[in-house]
């Protein structure tokens, strides 16, 4: 029953978040991006259980079926929404939490061949835009924004927006947020 309710957790985060979505029947049937972070789940339970290799035949067989690559030492946090996940690679010590979005084309990786943390953290509630690079042991902090095709190599504080390569921070999505709320209220005042 547990599996089942988050099943239907995770395409109702899907279904909020994009308009293209009708069902959940649908995105059972047709999501790529549903289907890879279902597979990892099953590959990072082997993993953990020690299976390693029986944990990478599984990750391989979701990299053939969705295009979408994601190591089974990775940790994904609940309710990941993988958009037209085509060419999107996910490190081994990459972590993920709680209702990211990601774009295809995307990458979670490493620059450096030492063994341990090599993998980019992303918080809570990040949006990474198609074809951006997030690589090296970096953190994101909540509610980060990236911009498409951008290069990050350095961490982010909490609810920043970064584009460009390399990478910069170009405004802060509360200040965005607070401007937003002042407009409105001098829109309000003028009626």
């Amino acid at each position: 029953m547990r599996g089942a309710r988050r099943l239907l957790d995770e395409m109702n985060a899907i279904i909020k978040r994009d308009p293209a979505a009708r069902s959940a029947l649908e995105i059972f049937m047709t999501y790529p991006g549903f289907h890879a972070v279902l597979l990892h789940r099953v590959a990072h339970h082997l993993w953990l259980l020690g299976l390693k290799l029986l944990a990478r035949m599984v990750s391989n067989v979701a990299r053939l079926f969705t295009g979408i690559e994601i190591h089974p030492g990775a940790r994904i946090g609940a309710r990941l929404f993988i958009d037209h996940g085509m060419g999107v690679v996910i490190g081994e010590t990459a972590e993920i939490g709680n209702d990211c979005t990601i774009y295809h084309g995307v990458t979670l990786g490493g620059v450096s061949w030492n063994k341990g943390k090599r993998h980019p953290t992303l918080g809570d509630h990040v949006v990474v835009g198609a074809g951006a690079k997030i690589l090296g042991s970096i953190v994101l902090g909540n509610g980060v924004k990236i911009g498409c095709n951008a290069v990050v190599v350095k961490d982010v504080p909490d609810n920043m927006t970064v584009i460009g390569i390399p990478g910069r921070i170009v405004e802060s999505n509360e200040s965005k947020a607070h401007t937003v709320t002042q407009i409105k209220k001098v829109v309000r005042a003028g009626e």
